[in-house]
């Protein structure tokens, strides 16, 4: 059964994002790049909320036009517009759109749980309200945080204030070069708790 992967980009402190939605904070170099290009390219599909989708759209489907951009970017820009998309919003329209998604209205649990049991690489979760969403109802299965050597002071957090608790085993961690901490947790359920 495919997983749904929490990915986020946080700084020491928690936060997603800086006062003014800034996030010219993160420490993305060519290996950490490398990295989530690896990552990335064996997904299933990026499931995001609307920001993080407009966002990526705004730049990524024609990035590796420019010859300038570096090889890792262009790469980068292949996975991104190639990789099935599902976004979900309650503003934009309902059904198929450009780059190759898919525009969801609701979260139902029942959908994305059908949509686990489908073949394929596991589902990359972005946008922290969404990710709000799916850790409430228990459909995070593993989370992957990037940790960013800076304390911001304040800005948007990973993770709102919240009464779900989601207890967590760490099954990675790694120090890039540039000082960013990957820790990779899995949810435990009451099967894996056991293990």
């Amino acid at each position: 059964m495919r997983k749904i992967s929490l990915m986020m980009t946080v700084s020491l402190d928690g936060y997603m994002e800086g006062p003014d939605r800034d996030i010219d904070w993160h420490l993305v170099d060519e290996e950490l790049h490398q990295h989530m290009n690896d990552t990335l390219k064996h997904m299933g599909a990026f499931v995001d909320g609307r920001v993080t989708h407009e966002l990526m759209a705004a730049y990524w489907p024609t990035a590796d036009a420019d010859p300038d951009t570096p090889a890792v970017m262009a790469e980068f820009a292949r996975i991104w517009r190639d990789m099935p998309k599902i976004v979900y919003s309650r503003t934009l329209p309902s059904g198929p759109a450009e780059w190759n998604t898919t525009i969801v209205p609701e979260v139902v649990p029942e959908e994305v749980q059908a949509l686990k049991e489908q073949p394929g690489g596991d589902l990359g979760l972005g946008g922290a309200d969404l990710a709000a969403t799916f850790l409430r109802l228990g459909l995070v299965d593993e989370i992957k945080v990037y940790v960013n050597p800076i304390v911001l002071g304040r800005g948007k957090p990973m993770f709102p204030v919240s009464d779900t608790r989601t207890p967590l085993r760490l099954t990675e961690s790694r120090t890039f070069g540039n000082g960013v901490v990957l820790l990779r947790y899995e949810r435990v359920t009451p099967n894996s708790a056991a293990s």
